[in-house]
């Protein structure tokens, strides 16, 4: 990725133009920007475990820092960096706290987007299948018995059927993008935040976003097609 594209300020100064996902990867994944994350609101006396917002916070393998924990040996991270972080780590309640500023770090730093299962449409298959020599084939149950007249005598024959089920789930789906809406709102938050906090220094958060419900338009092209 190249952040490169500028864009003028007052003064003459140039910033480096960057769209807000941009400007999170930059910020975990080259800057290694840290969390700062509050410490545990409680910590139960008697040793009876630990709330998840404490587990959460000590989640070394995702970057992140309690308030007052060590900083980084021997190493710098831009001011503007530091900044995007401190914004991520004020998502508010209403947009997931603590959990989605991790997850937006934890995305930022990988240099990935959320899985919305693109293309993906559920399909009603067996529940199991087995094979045999004759190749694969689903699997029946009996679900009941009926009497049929067969060569002049009525016999009793079992009634068959094949479970089956959608793969994936369409709660699967929903969810996946369930996800994606959620983390694109966060990011709408943190840009607006840092537009309108005006600490950026040498990065510029423009006005561009993700994609936003891009399911929308994959079922409209699969519609025209």
């Amino acid at each position: 990725m190249t952040f490169q594209r500028p864009i003028l300020r007052r003064g003459g100064r140039t910033k480096r133009a960057l769209g807000v996902q941009e400007a999170l990867e930059w910020a975990f994944r080259i800057e290694k920007a840290q969390l700062e994350l509050p410490a545990p609101k409680y910590v139960p006396e008697e040793g009876s475990g630990y709330g998840l917002e404490y587990v959460l916070l000590q989640r070394a393998a995702l970057g992140c820092k309690v308030e007052g924990g060590q900083y980084k040996m021997g190493s710098y991270t831009h001011p503007d960096a530091e900044v995007i972080a401190a914004t991520v780590a004020g998502l508010p309640d209403s947009l997931g706290g603590i959990r989605m500023a991790i997850r937006v770090a934890e995305l930022a730093r990988a240099g990935l987007t959320p899985d919305w299962m693109p293309g993906v449409v559920p399909r009603c298959v067996p529940v199991e299948t087995k094979r045999n020599q004759h190749g694969e084939r689903a699997t029946t149950v009996v679900i009941g018995t009926e009497r049929v007249l067969t060569r002049g005598k009525w016999r009793t024959v079992e009634v068959l059927a094949c479970p089956v089920t959608w793969r994936p789930h369409p709660e699967q789906i929903a969810s996946a993008r369930r996800g994606y809406d959620d983390w694109w709102m966060a990011l709408d938050w943190v840009r607006d935040g840092l537009v309108a906090g005006g600490m950026l220094r040498e990065v510029g958060v423009t006005e561009a976003m993700p994609s936003h419900r891009p399911w929308d338009r994959d079922t409209r092209k699969a519609v025209r097609s």
